[in-house]
């Protein structure tokens, strides 16, 4: 179905149309849930490359496409290309919609992984609660949003032996989740697996 979104995108819209670039990176979102890197490079980069040229190279549409290929980076350990994609998407997402906007907090969180991923804990914790602060502001401290936040820092907290500041954001997020998004939703079981993953490294079995 992708496929064919595309190709009609492609005859309708033109090769170089961002509706095209949209069609390209659900295809490829596809390919990489598949394990299918190369082929999710190849379709994230020729979208990039559409945003940039349709768009301009400072539109959040291009920082998103930037955001893609990071992410697939980072799912294939290459940290650095993705960390320097990363910070091209967060500088778009601060001068296009200011540092106090959820995306640029989603730039943040991004960003702030991958230093968690290659244990650069001082630097994830200082992007983690500058992203979580602007959530809080902009979304609400009862967001699933803000929620997503408190669990990136908790787990930041888990890895360095924090247990309890974990256990304590794990538990805010938890509560804010079965608020915002009901108990059955899948991002209250993330919640819980995160509390109870906690749990079992301090052997809480």
């Amino acid at each position: 179905l992708w496929k064919r979104a595309l190709e009609i995108n492609e005859k309708a819209l033109g090769p170089g149309h961002p509706s095209t670039a949209g069609s390209l990176n659900n295809l490829a979102a596809l390919y990489r849930d598949r394990g299918q890197y190369k082929e999710a490079e190849a379709l994230w980069k020729r979208a990039l490359e559409i945003n940039e040229k349709a768009l301009g190279p400072g539109h959040p549409g291009t920082a998103g496409s930037l955001n893609n290929l990071a992410t697939l980076y980072r799912d294939r350990g290459q940290y650095k290309e993705a960390e320097t994609l990363w910070k091209s998407a967060l500088e778009i997402h601060e001068r296009a919609l200011g540092p106090d906007h959820p995306d640029t907090a989603t730039s943040l969180n991004n960003l702030a992984e991958t230093y968690r991923s290659q244990g650069r804990y001082t630097e994830a914790e200082l992007l983690m609660k500058r992203a979580l602060e602007i959530n809080e502001k902009a979304l609400g401290p009862d967001h699933s949003g803000t929620a997503t936040g408190l669990n990136n820092l908790a787990a930041l907290y888990r890895d360095r032996g924090q247990y309890d500041d974990a256990e304590a954001l794990f538990k805010r997020a938890l509560e804010i989740n079965e608020k915002a998004l009901g108990p059955d939703h899948s991002g209250t079981a993330g919640s819980l697996n995160n509390l109870s993953a906690l749990y079992r490294d301090r052997g809480q079995y």
